[in-house]
Order: structure tokens, then sequence, then C-alpha cells
């Protein structure tokens, strides 16, 4: 087999990995960390410490399948222990690409109804995978807690149904009980239709909520700027999460359409960012400012890795890929509590919030600040702006009178 990246990794001592009887392994890790976007010194410390791992255990055929028991026991016991935990997890996901992992635990019992329901939302219902994924892990936890071992659908009971919503009212606030209680629903009537269940019990009461009882998650617009202003931006990691916070500011974005934004999103020419609206599923041209561009700029220029993947926000450490929404918070809260300024219990969601309350405070209309965040309904966005009736009555549409008069 060709052994080109091991010579490039290794151009002095590449003969210790060559050479030793775990080289097929080990050429086929090395190309996958560089391709997954792995440093140079990072990639060569995974692959060093893997041979390590690989030539203290039994050797492993070059086309065998590997177990998690192995993985685990060939990583056990090495005196760096972080280290090689490290790359216990990259050959994880390596062996998981190359679907050479052995899953050594049993398949759930329901599992394959699981897969049924599963289809049932994405097919029938045409659900998003991530919407998918909500109902799945809630009905995951549902089963585990309502039934014991080795019990069968059928013995699901209204009790065992009203001690899981009474458990999880406990530890979660209504509005979030609300899509509980949706999951349950939705899956025991599809329980009901399949026959696994011989009676109904999707007929659960569900918390009431009340539109303006929570108060506004949007920043004083103060606050937003003093948050922009503490990033140093004389380091890259600084660079890059100013501009995704600004865009999130100042354009309203989501933190999955930050995080799913490419390099080609821009266009220089017409000064514009192309959006890809994760919830509506369209996308949203905006104009670019002169300051926007130049922290864009700046940011590609001082900020962004040298790397040839088309994400725009990509993560400095190894492996060097395009972040992901759930890095975007992080990167708030950590921004957020360098600041200094009062944001504790803030999310990155406020940000957006912000700029809905902004654009209502200068004058623009309801409807259009709906339309750049992206909601299909006006009431989704009477959500971001809710306890300003009094800033509403100045974007109030005129109603005629009797006669017909304005």
């Amino acid at each position: 087999m060709e052994i080109t990246m091991l010579k490039e990794l290794f151009p002095k001592q590449h003969t210790r990995y060559t050479d030793s009887p775990t080289a097929h392994w080990l050429q086929s890790f090395a190309e996958w960390l560089v391709a997954e976007g792995y440093a140079h010194n990072s990639a060569c410390g995974h692959v060093r410490r893997l041979r390590q791992a690989l030539e203290r255990g039994s050797p492993i055929p070059p086309d065998s399948s590997i177990t998690s028991d192995q993985i685990t026991a060939l990583f056990t016991g090495h005196s760096d222990g972080v280290m090689f935990k490290a790359t216990m997890r990259a050959f994880h996901r390596f062996l998981q690409v190359h679907e050479r992992l052995v899953d050594d635990k049993k398949f759930s019992q329901f599992d394959e109804f699981l897969c049924a329901y599963r289809a049932h939302l994405t097919e029938l219902r045409g659900f998003r995978k991530t919407t998918v994924s909500q109902h799945i892990g809630t009905i995951s936890r549902f089963l585990t807690e309502a039934l014991l071992a080795n019990s069968p659908l059928s013995s699901l009971s209204p009790q065992a149904v009203e001690a899981f919503v009474v458990a999880n009212g406990q530890r979660v606030k209504r509005q979030s009980l609300q899509h509980i209680v949706a999951h349950l629903r939705s899956f025991l009537r599809f329980c009901y239709d399949q026959k696994v269940i011989s009676r109904r019990l999707d007929t659960i009461d569900t918390p009431r909520t009340y539109r303006g009882e929570l108060p506004p998650r949007a920043l004083p617009w103060n606050h937003v700027l003093g948050l922009l202003h503490s990033i140093d931006r004389s380091q890259m990691s600084g660079c890059r999460d100013h501009a995704m916070l600004y865009l999130m500011s100042h354009y309203g974005l989501r933190p999955s359409e930050v995080a799913s934004l490419s390099v080609d999103s821009i266009d220089w020419a017409s000064r514009t960012l192309r959006v890809e609206q994760s919830k509506t599923l369209t996308t949203l041209v905006l104009p670019l400012s002169d300051e926007a561009l130049l922290i864009l700029k700046r940011y590609l220029r001082s900020g962004r890795p040298s790397n040839t993947r088309p994400g725009l926000f990509l993560r400095l450490r190894s492996p060097i890929v395009q972040i992901k929404h759930y890095a975007v918070g992080d990167v708030y809260k950590k921004r957020a509590r360098d600041s200094g300024l009062p944001l504790e219990g803030t999310s990155s969601y406020c940000l957006r919030h912000s700029f809905a309350m902004r654009l209502l405070t200068r004058g623009v209309g309801v409807k259009i600040i709906g339309d750049l965040l992206g909601h299909r309904t006006l009431e989704s966005t009477c959500v971001y702006l809710r306890l300003e009736t009094e800033a509403l009555r100045g974007v109030a549409l005129p109603v005629p009178n009797e006669g017909g008069q304005l």
C-alpha cells in the first residue's frame, strides 16, 4: 500500500511507522486526520500514540473491524492518559466514518419500532432532522423511565405517562414541558394507530402559557455594543468571535445560520450576504454595510485559518473544520462572561431579539421584521417584541373609521 502520508508527517523517522506491523492502520488514520483538517503537529501526535497503542496489543488484520471494548482496552493504562484519550476519540470517529466499528452493546428492544417512528416523522409528517432528533430523544427517555426491563410497549399505562409528565414538570419550565407533551402525544397516537397499544393514551393535558408572561430577551443596545467592543481582536479567536456576534446582533442571524455560512456566501461585488434560513428553508440576501464589510475582510485576513474548506467560520484547534451551531452559543457565553457586563443568564439568541427590538424602535414594521428574522407568522415575531406595547403603537397600521376615512 502507499505510505506517502506517513513519510510526509515523519520525514526523518518515517521508518518507525512504515516498518511497523500496524502500518496499514497508521497510513489510513493519517490520511483521515489530514483530510479532516487536523493541524500537522496534532496529526503527528495522534498517529504516534495510535502506533504505541496498537503495537502493545494483539495484531489486528487490515480489513477487520474493531469493537468499542477493544478500543478502550488499547488506550487504557498509558502514562499520558489525557492525550491518549484524545487519540482514542479520534480513532473512534475514524472507525465510524469507515464503517469499521462494531458496537458490542445489545440493541434496545424498541430500536426497530423507533426506526419505524423516525420514518413516520420524516416521510409522512415532513419534520426536519433536528426536530425528529428531539422527538426521538424525548421518547427514548420516556420508554426508559416508564417501562420496566423487558416490558413490552403494550404494558404502557396512563399512570406511567402521568408520572413521566409530572417528573419532567418538576425540572423544566412550562414552555419546555409543552414540547415534551407534544412529543408524547405524537408517539402515543402512532402506537395506537399501529395497534401496539389497545387504548388511547395521547389525551394529555398540556401546561398553559400566556403571551407576555416572560420578560423580554432583548438586551439594551449599549450592552450589545459594549459586548462587541470588549472582544480583543488582536488574536485570531477574538477576530472570529467578533465577526460572528456582529452578524447576529446587526443582522439577526440564528446560531445555526451563522455556523452554516460559507466563504461564498459573501458577494463582494454586490456587497451582499446570502443566508440560508434554517427554519423556513428559504434564502435571504442581506445588504452588507461598510462596517460589516470591513469586519469580514479583517476576519478573513487575520482571523481565519488558512484552509481550503468552504465554511466561513472555522475551529481554530484541530480538527480545523466548520464550527457547529452550539459552538456559537459557547462563544457568546465566554465573551459575555469576559465582558464584565451584566449579561448573566442571557444567551446568543438575545442578540437576535436585540436586533428585532432595535428595528422596532426605529419604526420598522412588524411584518418586515418578521421577514428578516425568517418567521412564517406575525405571532412568532410578536414573541420577540413582548412587553413593548407602547413601541407597537408607533408602528401600527392606520385603521379606517366607519366612513372609510383614515
